[in-house]
């Protein structure tokens, strides 16, 4: 596993910034030729392994994740108003994980739901040998939404949400984002490019707010180029007797 207390993923920097954009372009046009050959594939897999992953396919949805995380920050806010340090301590470390959860996935999700309506791709399921390439611009054509995936974007966001706050987690969040991200071309809802541009998005995207928490010493400090949580004892201290 790369090492996450770096600023980027190896090899991303703004120095190169031209260049990875360049290079995430020659990706997309080369993944683009398996678009199709493995949508076939996946939507014509066994019925049973076709229904698995119609249930795994709904973890990938981003409701589960952003009320959840968005009532926890409110209410952990609130308890900062108890008069004992020690509280306000630990509520305050718990308001800035649930908030990082919610900013981590949420803000990648709203990018990605932006930018499939103002690129407009057809989905397999419009697919036809005379167009391959079907573009709408719209804002509420789901035929015309499918690049790129919300759900490839949310669950690679929120598997490196779980990786920062718990690096043992990096390896089992990541191999479950990756499956989600295969069940969205097995449902037929999108191609394999529009899963790996979700893919990008969600994990530069979770990078990307990590990295503002940390220069305002948000529940992560930044130190020596390097990028590390901070240890959660605020939280453990709610568990300890007076």
């Amino acid at each position: 596993m790369f090492d996450l207390t770096l600023p980027w993923p190896p090899g991303f920097s703004r120095r190169n910034g031209v260049l990875l954009i360049a290079g995430f372009a020659l990706l997309i046009a080369a993944l683009y030729w398996l678009d199709r050959p493995l949508s076939i594939f996946g939507t014509g897999l066994p019925e049973p392994v076709r229904a698995g992953f119609g249930w795994l396919t709904q973890w990938g949805e981003s409701d589960w994740i952003l009320y959840p995380s968005l009532v926890l920050l409110v209410a952990f806010l609130l308890l900062r108003f108890l008069p004992m340090p020690r509280l306000r301590a630990g509520f305050g470390q718990l308001a800035a994980v649930a908030g990082f959860v919610f900013l981590g996935v949420g803000l990648p999700g709203l990018a990605s739901t932006l930018l499939k309506r103002l690129i407009g791709r057809g989905r397999p399921e419009v697919y036809h040998p005379e167009l391959p390439l079907a573009f709408r611009w719209n804002l509420s054509d789901y035929d015309y939404q499918s690049f790129p995936s919300g759900h490839a974007t949310t669950s690679f966001a929120l598997a490196m949400v779980a990786a920062f706050l718990f690096p043992r987690l990096a390896l089992p969040a990541l191999a479950v984002a990756v499956l989600i991200g295969f069940s969205r071309i097995v449902v037929g809802a999108h191609y394999l490019t529009d899963v790996t541009a979700g893919a990008v998005l969600g994990t530069l995207g979770a990078y990307a707010v990590r990295n503002a928490f940390a220069s305002r010493n948000w529940l992560f400090t930044a130190e020596g180029g390097r990028i590390v949580r901070q240890p959660f004892s605020a939280v453990a201290a709610l568990f300890r007797r007076p």
